[in-house]
């Protein structure tokens, strides 16, 4: 975690806080990303995963740095792998709009490209 963060428990949580750390569920999973702005809707969705406290940007901290543009070879290794995720399907099929939407935004992430909602 940062240095410019705070602890708070959940009842003391608002809306438009900023996550300082990636936010993981008692399996380890990550449920929100480092830097994700905190809703209404999911600060009330938090403790049915089993959270009650949540690392936040303190006020007037620095809003977290993009990430770095991937190398050439990261990159490569990027496409090799979604390659082998998307095998089964085919990029110019239009009647699959949901899997081409997931690759497109899979492929900016992985890029570390700013992605599009």
């Amino acid at each position: 975690m940062s240095a410019a963060y705070q602890h708070l428990a959940l009842a003391e949580v608002e809306p438009g806080m900023v996550l300082s750390d990636d936010l993981l569920d008692r399996q380890g999973q990550v449920l929100l990303p480092k830097g994700a702005i905190l809703t209404d809707r999911t600060i009330a969705l938090l403790p049915s995963h089993g959270i009650d406290a949540v690392p936040v940007l303190r006020s007037g901290a620095a809003a977290p740095v993009a990430a770095a543009p991937r190398s050439a070879s990261d990159l490569a290794a990027s496409a090799k792998r979604l390659a082998t995720l998307f095998r089964k399907h085919q990029p110019e099929d239009t009647h699959d709009w949901a899997t081409s939407a997931l690759r497109r935004y899979v492929e900016d992430y992985r890029a570390a490209r700013e992605v599009a909602l």
